[in-house]
């Protein structure tokens, strides 16, 4: 595949915007299409099994997971404000994406150049799916079991932006800026990706989101931080995290259900989904230890919070790699991920001053990039049949891609958000803490 050029690049997501606006507005009579994604279920029970127990896994992986990973890093009086933005997203986005989104992400077009961007509105409210339905990339699942798998990545993708703007979000403005991104971002470029779309046609290889979920969360968050602007005292008073037994326990849960995540991806209970959840292992632990030994000839002390902090940028660089490389090659993309990370957390955010509070891009959107591109260099045919032909400027085309939309709609969403609702708290409001100003709650202990 030749490389893509600036210019038609830009005309791909401009031809994609356009087609997302036109079905958006079609909405209803698109209903009446053929369900063209789905085939009879081929059943095989042991796949069924294994994603019924990874659908738990991702699932864990947001609640309590990334609820306790971040409530512990941010100060006490925002404790409760954050891990409710974690368990609300998990419901605002469960029913949007079985109300709209799963249909474009994962529905047919009819017409062929439109189904390059975007699905279409075949399955609004999942009409037509039964137990005897599958998807046609996964035979051997049931529907239903796909359509929740599935959720479950939505749901954790936009759950991921909320670490950006910790301690200074409306929760209001939240709720409308997670229901309109998980529409005009998350379902598009899942759809170019894993949906049959433009990227997938491009031979872009993501095994488990790095690009779907963590390049394009990483962004989005970069983009909030930026409009909102920095925390009141930022650089000034003590930021530090209030509870790294939270984080810890937040960290243990994402890692866990992280075999869900990688190994799940597989669909099926066979030797692929064995190498994934292997080389996720191994990536963690590198990517952990590399944090900590920098951090430790940095600071002259191994911390806590750098280790917890580590295996996450091990996870995430591992991610769209896990089921095309080998064992050796998760180790390199460990020890890489985990120094990316570091730097992107600690030097890039302490050069440039912008206030990424849990550093969301940071360690998402860095990792995410230094694992897409290694995707690129270092798939083994030998693991993964689909790796063939991977290479580094493949993965260059769709982060590129995935860059510039998620981080140009991401800001258009932002501006609506904010001349709607309101996106920022009061400067009294953001003193006091969001537990008391937005939810008239308080932490005991």
């Amino acid at each position: 595949m030749r490389r893509l050029g600036l210019n038609r690049l830009t005309g791909r997501l401009a031809a994609g915007a356009a087609a997302l606006l036109a079905l958006t507005l079609a909405g209803p009579a698109a209903a009446q299409e053929l369900m063209a994604h789905q085939v009879a279920l081929e059943l095989d029970g042991a796949g069924t099994a294994w994603i019924l127990t990874s659908t738990a896994l991702v699932l864990l992986m947001t609640i309590p997971g990334l609820a306790l990973f971040y409530g512990g890093m941010v100060r006490r009086k925002n404790v409760i404000a954050t891990v409710a933005q974690s368990f609300a997203i998990t419901c605002v986005v469960t029913i949007v994406w079985m109300a709209i989104s799963y249909g474009m992400a994962f529905g047919v077009n009819p017409d062929p150049e439109l189904n390059k961007y975007i699905g279409s509105f075949q399955v609004l409210f999942l009409q037509g799916v039964t137990t005897e339905t599958a998807f046609s990339a996964a035979k051997g699942l049931p529907e239903m079991l796909w359509i929740i798998y599935q959720m479950t990545f939505a749901i954790i993708t936009p759950a991921l932006i909320a670490g950006a703007f910790a301690e200074r979000m409306k929760f209001s403005g939240m709720l409308l800026f997670m229901v309109l991104w998980s529409l005009f971002v998350y379902a598009p470029i899942c759809h170019w990706v894993w949906g049959g779309g433009w990227l997938a046609g491009a031979g872009v290889l993501d095994f488990a989101g790095g690009t779907v979920v963590h390049i394009n969360a990483g962004v989005a968050g970069l983009v909030c931080a930026l409009v909102l602007g920095r925390r009141k005292g930022y650089g000034q008073e003590n930021m530090a995290p209030h509870n790294l037994v939270f984080v810890m326990i937040g960290a243990s849960l994402l890692w866990v259900g992280w075999f869900g995540f990688n190994a799940g991806s597989e669909w099926a209970a066979d030797g692929i989904a064995a190498a994934a959840m292997l080389n996720t292992q191994v990536a963690a632990a590198a990517a952990a230890l590399t944090w900590m030994l920098v951090e430790w000839v940095e600071r002259k002390k191994p911390g806590m919070l750098g280790l917890a902090s580590g295996a996450v940028a091990g996870l995430v660089a591992i991610t769209p790699a896990a089921g095309f490389v080998n064992p050796q090659g998760a180790l390199i993309i460990g020890i890489i991920g985990g120094g990316a990370a570091y730097l992107g957390a600690v030097w890039l955010k302490r050069l440039l001053r912008y206030d990424d509070s849990l550093d969301a891009f940071g360690v998402h959107g860095v990792a995410g990039i230094a694992g897409a591109l290694l995707t690129g260099a270092l798939a083994d045919p030998a693991i993964n049949s689909l790796g063939e032909g991977a290479s580094v400027m493949k993965q260059i085309t769709g982060i590129g891609a995935t860059v510039v939309w998620s981080a140009v709609a991401t800001f258009v969403i932002l501006m609506i958000c904010k001349f709607t609702v309101g996106i920022r708290v009061s400067e009294e409001g953001e003193a006091d803490g969001l537990d008391a100003t937005l939810h008239g709650e308080a932490l005991h202990e």
